[in-house]
């Protein structure tokens, strides 16, 4: 069993780093400042960076902190780790992002409530309140960034330059290929800036993203966490290379419309307010994060830029991931429990 939950968790990981491609670089090749390949073969060594480097409080807090006692067996980790990626992987087909570490953290709630384990519901209290805080405070600051840089003169003259650039939502035109980026009106000094932010939040998701994958690694005694954040970045590293082009756009093209000095300021809020999460050893939503931020830098702009359908369709499954998690993880842990013993999936304290 220890074995299955390797290879679960490590497919876990490859499935998220397929699903955050647009969260992390999606705005800078949607703006034409890096090519398809070029954006996964940055986003790639970095997020393994982050990962094996950054991401210990995290791990510790997925391992430990959720369950009283010595919370879930290895077998009751299985379930868990596997719920979490079946259901990510059927978001990423269906090319919804969600928060997989809400889907995590309620599919932990469930197993746990199933096999009659207590809840260590002020930690899960402190993540909700992490998690509504996140979307508004990114807002607010990419609303604030936004108007600072508009202030540069240099920066108003990109804006323009590269508004030919800009890619419309349903009903807009779109690249025929994904590895065909609009050229862009200009190599101004913000394309660099734009794909430096895409690849500080390609680090951060390493951080705040791999304990989904492997904090039952460490919960379990399995591995510590520098060895469980090495092998989960390991495949977040691989599903970016191979499964992450169908995704790369989502976010940037199809949620708001914006311009390099937008895409910036939105794309590095999104990397401050989850390191800061990380930084406490909690984690929150990438793709909350940047969404909340896109929103702001909208705003500052007057504009009604954000496509109503498809931030609906997102919200929808952030909705719907959590409850699926604790839902499918209660029936699954009780179906088990009732055939094997609940008593086979409590770890010894």
């Amino acid at each position: 069993m220890t074995a299955l939950l390797v290879v679960l968790a490590v497919a876990f990981a490859f499935s998220m780093g397929a699903h955050y491609t647009g969260a992390c670089m999606g705005m800078p090749r949607a703006l034409g400042a890096v090519s398809t390949p070029w954006a996964l073969l940055i986003m790639a060594p970095l997020t393994l960076i982050g990962a094996t480097f950054a991401s210990h409080g995290v791990e510790h807090t997925v391992g430990r902190d959720f369950l009283v006692g010595g919370g879930l067996s290895v077998t009751g980790l299985v379930i868990v780790i596997g719920v979490a990626f079946g259901l990510t992987s059927a978001f990423n087909a269906l090319r919804i992002p969600t928060s997989t570490i809400q889907i995590l953290v309620f599919s932990v709630v469930g197993a746990g409530l199933a096999a009659g384990i207590g809840i260590h519901w002020s930690t899960i209290a402190t993540l909700a309140v992490i998690w509504v805080a996140a979307p508004p405070v990114a807002a607010g600051s990419g609303y604030v960034l936004t108007k600072a840089l508009d202030r540069v003169p240099e920066v108003r003259v990109e804006a323009q330059a590269t508004a030919a650039t800009l890619v419309a939502g349903p009903g807009g035109p779109a690249p025929t290929a994904l590895d065909d980026p609009p050229r862009p009106a200009t190599s101004g000094w913000l394309a660099g800036a734009l794909v430096t932010v895409g690849a500080l939040a390609s680090f951060t998701m390493g951080s705040n993203d791999v304990a989904n994958a492997t904090g039952s690694l460490v919960g379990a005694h399995t591995f510590n966490p520098l060895v469980a954040g090495a092998v989960g970045g390991a495949g977040l590293a691989a599903g970016v290379l191979t499964w992450g082009r169908p995704l790369l756009r989502r976010v940037a093209f199809e949620i708001v419309t914006v311009d390099r000095p937008m895409a910036t300021a939105a794309q590095l809020v999104q990397a401050a307010v989850v390191l800061a999460a990380v930084g406490f050893g909690f984690f929150t939503s990438m793709n909350q994060a940047l969404v909340g931020a896109m929103t702001g830098a909208a705003a500052a702009r007057g504009r009604h830029t954000v496509h109503a359908a498809t931030l609906l369709g997102i919200l929808r499954g952030w909705a719907v991931g959590p409850g699926a998690g604790i839902a499918l993880a209660y029936a699954i842990t009780r179906a088990v429990a009732a055939g094997v013993g609940a008593h086979t999936l409590i770890a010894n304290p």
